[in-house]
């Protein structure tokens, strides 16, 4: 991409996220679901891969193939997800972490989260691609424990230098995904600060194998290898949209992260774990998963 289209690209994005900055949520939450509907009826290949992953998590468990009609419904729903996942990112900032304190709850596990920090030893939240973590980092943060995350680098540069700005602006602190990225994260730790890791989909192409949600699948083995390597607390998180305009965050218990043998196979080990808890918590609403690649080592080809 040209230096001027890099340019002109991030003019858009700033532009945009301006203008949803300065409009009440839930208008520019229903705007976006509508837009996000609309797109979800164009053939694409991310709508085939939506479907194909959203019919694997209908259809887990279960012998009977999911109705056409029921498959189209929860497609859609999953790109008006995505779509208000955006509209939702850009207003926080803007919104005010008053607003977060009014529309989110930790619904179960908030026992587990502060018995973790309480150890001092770093805690590390492995996450799906579910809802909207930011809300859930500006909520930590607001209780007092301030959420560190890995983000792809945007081009251009200023694109991300804007993206970490309105990020910080609502309490996250963001590392950009490059070879430092494991000496932030450890350096957190270390201190007994708090990691978010979305843990469910390769980015990088050196992930490891797993079981997610019955198929194979190739998640990071960075939550698990830090766990092991730092002695931080595991455990997995998921930050719901919904019911309406509310957010619902669930913690799980902490994974057993003890050295059982050669560090290789005990990090395929408890990265399992963590694919068998997220597998759980992306299930219970699959409409949510915004993953717009083949998320199974099975659909690679196809």
């Amino acid at each position: 991409m040209s230096d001027r289209a890099d340019r002109r690209r991030y003019l858009i994005w700033k532009a945009l996220g301006t203008i949803l900055e300065q409009l009440p949520v839930q208008f520019a939450v229903r705007v976006a679901e509508v837009f996000g509907g609309l797109i979800a009826l164009k053939p694409s290949g991310s709508r085939t891969a939506v479907s194909q992953n959203v019919r694997a998590l209908l259809e887990h468990g279960s012998d009977t193939p999911v109705d056409d009609a029921v498959l189209a419904r929860f497609t859609r729903r999953a790109f008006a997800s995505y779509a208000r996942y955006w509209a939702e990112g850009a207003t926080l900032p803007g919104a005010g972490l008053e607003v977060v304190h009014d529309r989110i709850v930790i619904v179960e596990g908030a026992d587990h989260l502060d018995a973790a920090m309480s150890t001092g030893r770093g805690v590390i939240v492995a996450l799906p691609h579910v809802g909207s973590w930011e809300w859930g980092g500006a909520m930590l943060s607001r209780m007092g424990y301030p959420m560190t995350a890995v983000a792809e680098v945007l081009d251009p540069p200023e694109l991300f230098s804007w993206f970490i700005a309105k990020r910080e602006a609502i309490g996250l602190a963001i590392a950009p995904l490059d070879r430092d990225a494991g000496k932030v994260i450890l350096s957190t730790l270390n201190e007994g600060g708090l990691v978010g890791l979305l843990a469910d989909r390769d980015i990088t192409g050196d992930g490891i194998e797993v079981e997610l949600n019955g198929r194979r699948a190739k998640v990071p083995a960075g939550p698990a290898t830090l766990a092991l390597r730092s002695g931080a607390v595991l455990l997995c998180g998921v930050v719901y949209s919904g019911p309406g305009r509310e957010h619902c965050v669930i913690m799980t218990e902490p994974i057993p992260t003890q050295r059982e043998g050669r560090l290789r196979a005990d990090v395929h080990r408890v990265s399992q774990l963590v694919a068998d808890q997220l597998s759980v918590l992306i299930r219970q609403h699959p409409e949510q998963w915004h993953v717009f690649s083949d998320a199974f080592v099975e659909d690679a080809s196809t």
